[in-house]
């Protein structure tokens, strides 16, 4: 019995996501466990697993597409098995009642499969029934035009002609090797408008223009949603940043006292930046502007009971800012085994949707690249992001003599619509206090 293969939800608060490669192309043999496409969320990327065994008869969508959760993506069944009732439920979901394609035509392409006539080639080329479609056919019922996001990226980027393509793909749409087709043709919508001037042979040679080299890369679904957000955030936010250092020779310290004894404690993977994350989560509780989403649609302050921390994650793909749920109620040891916990997920690709949300304050940690001081923007709708800055030198007066001492600077940003200067600097100023006293911080 064919089994119509659907887009899976990735946690409660993805809505869709971009099928990023086709692991199977239509007509291949499929065992369970085989995987059938890759996809991406804005934030993760996963594969889909087949359940089933047999042969994929059909494909909705292109790599490139933006799949809703729960819409049909592909169906699996049998050689020569009829699929028109399930493509028929697809079409219906999908809002396709009027394509081109009908049931009958879909058990025909399976009939085709069993047969074995056709190569792989053969499979990919369009037919000559194919060929007698009118470009129209490309568009559904309300007058748009059904075409890939990689179809219609490669067409305006060439300046290829779309009323004179051949829609080859899922449900009568155009996809890029139709475009591609229309570039080997020769057919653009400059070749149809150029026209030879009168006189052209006699005018005078215009010598070329040089050619600059560069190379277009499509954005990303993940820098898009970097992009949107921090555009967003530095258009609707009235930010400003505050500086400060800190004496960080205790916690300096107390890193040399847990490598040298940490393995006989359980505590030997515990970095600075665990460090100021305990710190922070402890300092945040007495300040809770900063603790806090700022909703600008309703005009409310939301304030959180615990905090909930956001870490600042350079992933492969990206900026990811995974959560720390109730930082504020774990121990050094567990704040910092959670986080690398979260860290090593984001990097990898694989973090569960749910845990990049919810967030009240982001910690941002660029220290590790040798930046002194920045200014960290603020992921809406939080209220404050705190940047971690790198260690340097610096002089301070100790019973009237000049001392060295190991400085680490802090860059608190903050919405100035939330809170004042005076309580943002209160909170950078507490919270440089227990990160100088760091043992009495871990007795509170």
């Amino acid at each position: 019995m064919a089994t119509l293969v659907i887009m899976p939800r990735q946690g409660q608060s993805v809505e869709s996501c971009v099928i990023t490669e086709w692991k199977k192309k239509k007509g291949d043999n499929v065992a369970v466990k085989d995987v059938l496409f890759s996809y991406e969320t804005d934030k993760s990327s996963f594969d889909e697993e087949s359940a089933a065994e047999g042969i994929l008869l059909e494909v909705f969508a292109e790599e490139g597409d933006d799949v809703p959760c729960l819409n049909p993506v592909c169906i699996i069944g049998a050689a020569g098995e009829d699929i028109s009732a399930l493509v028929a439920e697809a079409k219906k979901q999908l809002g396709e009642e009027g394509a081109a394609e009908s049931g009958a035509a879909q058990s025909g392409a399976a009939e085709e499969i069993q047969s074995g006539e056709k190569d792989q080639n053969a499979k990919e080329t369009p037919s000559a029934a194919a060929s007698e479609i009118p470009a129209a056919a490309a568009k559904s019922e309300d007058g748009f035009m059904r075409i890939s996001p990689r179809a219609r990226h490669l067409a305006e980027k060439t300046d290829a002609d779309l009323s004179k393509a051949v829609p080859t793909g899922p449900m009568g749409r155009i996809i890029e090797r139709d475009i591609n087709s229309l570039l080997d043709k020769g057919l653009t919508n400059a070749a149809a408008a150029k026209e030879e001037p009168a006189g052209a042979e006699n005018a005078a040679p215009v010598s070329a223009a040089p050619v600059a080299e560069y190379e277009d890369v499509k954005l990303p679904n993940i820098r898009r949603v970097i992009a949107k957000s921090m555009h967003a955030s530095l258009s609707n936010m009235a930010q400003l940043t505050l500086n400060a250092t800190f004496d960080a020779s205790e916690i300096m310290s107390y890193r040399a006292s847990l490598k040298a004894n940490g393995e006989k404690l359980g505590m030997n993977n515990i970095t600075l930046n665990d460090m100021v994350l305990f710190a922070v989560a402890k300092t945040l509780l007495g300040h809770r502007d900063l603790n806090a989403n700022y909703l600008d649609d309703k005009d409310i302050m939301r304030y959180f009971s615990h905090v909930n921390l956001g870490v600042a994650v350079d992933t492969p793909r990206g900026l990811l800012v995974p959560t720390v749920f109730c930082a504020d109620t774990l121990s050094l040891n567990e704040l910092a085994a959670r986080t690398k916990s979260v860290i090593k997920d984001a990097q990898a690709g694989t973090i569960n949707p749910d845990l990049l949300r919810g967030a009240s304050f982001t910690v941002t940690n660029l220290g590790s690249l040798g930046v002194e001081s920045f200014t960290p923007v603020i992921n809406p709708p939080q209220t404050g992001i705190l940047g971690v800055d790198t260690i340097t030198r610096r002089v301070k007066l100790v019973d009237g003599k000049d001392v060295f001492y190991n400085a680490m600077g802090l860059s608190l940003t903050f919405d100035h619509r939330a809170l004042d200067g005076a309580p943002a600097a209160k909170f950078l100023k507490e919270l440089c206090a227990n990160l100088e006293n760091f043992n009495l911080l871990l007795a509170k």
